[in-house]
């Protein structure tokens, strides 16, 4: 029953191809690897010792091999690959349909799994395409169905980035539910969630323990903003509130940011543990 409503949560619109069939519908090149010759997990720790090697062409054969064969960190790194295009042309649709089977085959492993970091980002990602849709495709915009998904890999896996997906969302009518998956995934060290944790908090009625507690949470995120790529936003959302708090706010807050952070280690991030293994 619980894996019927993983297929339901998930909505898949896309069957799946036949196992002689790469994804793009062409024979796929593994004419030497063979159940005879190689497991499925075989050929992952094959694909990614090639791919990490800057090989990335020839590691598909031996990634699709593998996920062809039910191995779901070949099937997240392909969906990975061709949603960034790395190595591969990008192409959203079949990145679609390889997390799609990631999620319908091991949507309901066990948290503790090692394949669970591969599977929550699988689901982060189908929720982030149902949420925008995929132009040009049968994927269209279902903000609903991209709640559910995100809803399921923050509560069933506990990941920081559909908590931070779900506090986005319920930002827009609900700032007490946004705050409440902010800070799940603010705590475990997800820099975005610490800064919209922030400026949520801050403007949460009229109290200074929530401008405080506010404008600590902003402090902590700048403190990260350097490691994200786009980090300049939070710096400018920092400064911002910080420049309306008065000094004994701005007071305050520093010194729960410093406490926290001393507590929590200054370099503390959310990354999941999503790098394919290479023995």
């Amino acid at each position: 029953m619980r894996s019927v409503q993983c297929l339901v949560v998930v909505g898949l619109h896309l069957a799946l191809l036949s196992p002689a069939l790469a994804f793009d519908g062409t024979p796929a090149r593994n004419e030497q690897i063979t159940p005879e010759k190689m497991t499925a997990n075989e050929a992952l720790r094959l694909g990614a010792k090639k791919y990490y090697a800057g090989d990335k062409l020839a590691a598909l054969d031996s990634l699709r091999y593998a996920a062809e064969n039910g191995q779901p960190m070949a099937a997240w790194k392909l969906g990975r690959m061709y949603a960034e295009g790395d190595g591969v042309t990008e192409d959203d649709v079949k990145a679609f349909e390889y997390y799609s089977q990631v999620v319908s085959l091991h949507g309901e492993d066990s948290p503790s799994s090692p394949q669970a970091p591969f599977v929550a980002s699988a689901f982060v990602a189908l929720g982030n395409y149902y949420l925008n849709g995929i132009k040009n495709s049968a994927i269209k915009a279902n903000p609903a169905r991209a709640r559910q998904i995100f809803t399921h890999a923050a509560s069933y896996y506990g990941d920081a980035e559909a908590q931070f997906a779900l506090g986005r969302l319920y930002r827009e009518n609900n700032d007490l539910l946004a705050v409440r998956w902010f800070n799940l995934a603010a705590i475990k060290g997800h820099v975005g969630a610490q800064a919209l944790l922030g400026e949520t908090l801050y403007n949460l009625g009229a109290s200074d323990d929530h401008r405080e507690r506010g404008l600590m949470w902003l402090t902590i995120a700048r403190s990260h903003a350097a490691t994200e790529p786009d980090g300049q936003w939070i710096v400018d959302l920092q400064e911002r509130y910080f420049s309306l708090a008065d000094e004994n706010i701005r007071r305050t807050a520093a010194a729960d940011a410093q406490a926290w952070l001393a507590r929590n280690g200054a370099s503390a991030t959310a990354t999941a543990a999503t790098n394919l293994p290479l023995r």
